[in-house]
């Protein structure tokens, strides 16, 4: 009996050090992530200013299609929704911590490197990145992509913020909770999703040479 009893305190001892011996985990970004947000900033935006800057007014203006976006309509969504998804960084972060914030957002970064910059699936842009209509000149499309990514370069270079710890809610039901840096993630992983986008259009047959 007394052996037993014995046995029971020296598991439950063991159990409760093991989980108060848990350290929590760093809701700050690595230097590694950091260093894969920053490169994914910088290439993404290589990219797409590789496919454009050259372009003629025809061949940014070419429609592919009735209803179909140009390369200039891409190319300022990419800009608008640079603009978009950067506010949603602020926004986590000006909310309290979320408690539950690993366990909410965990495997997300997934999903966004996956679906979303790999362009699986449609989705329909949220009416505030929408181009159409909204008539902005090259250059101005051309000015808010330089300023966007300068922004968000910065930001990610910089910042020494709890970023994991804040969250907000995506408004599509497969992504959920996102915390700050899975929103910083998704900045160039939109940007690569509409680069793709891009090179579809100047690969139809009917694109001006």
């Amino acid at each position: 009996m007394k052996k037993t009893s014995l046995i029971l305190i020296c598991l439950f001892v063991f159990t409760n050090f093991a989980f108060a011996g848990k350290p929590a985990a760093d809701a700050k970004m690595t230097e590694e992530e950091r260093a894969k947000v920053v490169k994914s900033l910088l290439d993404s935006q290589k990219e797409l200013m590789d496919m454009i800057v050259n372009l003629t007014d025809e061949q940014w203006n070419f429609r592919p299609a009735p209803f179909k976006w140009t390369v200039g309509q891409t190319a300022e969504h990419i800009a608008l929704g640079e603009g978009l998804l950067f506010s949603q960084v602020e926004r986590a972060l000006a909310a309290p911590v979320n408690p539950d914030w690993e366990a909410k957002t965990a495997k997300k970064e997934g999903l966004i490197l996956g679906p979303v910059a790999m362009r699986g699936g449609k989705a329909q842009a949220p009416d505030p990145i929408q181009p159409i209509g909204k008539n902005m000149t090259r250059a101005e499309i051309m000015k808010l992509l330089k300023e966007g990514r300068e922004k968000s370069l910065k930001f990610a270079k910089e910042t020494n913020a709890e970023l994991k710890a804040h969250t907000t809610e995506h408004p599509f039901p497969v992504f959920g909770t996102l915390n700050a840096y899975q929103w910083l993630l998704y900045v160039p992983a939109h940007n690569s999703r509409h680069n793709k986008q891009v090179a579809e259009i100047k690969a139809n047959p009917n694109f001006p040479k």
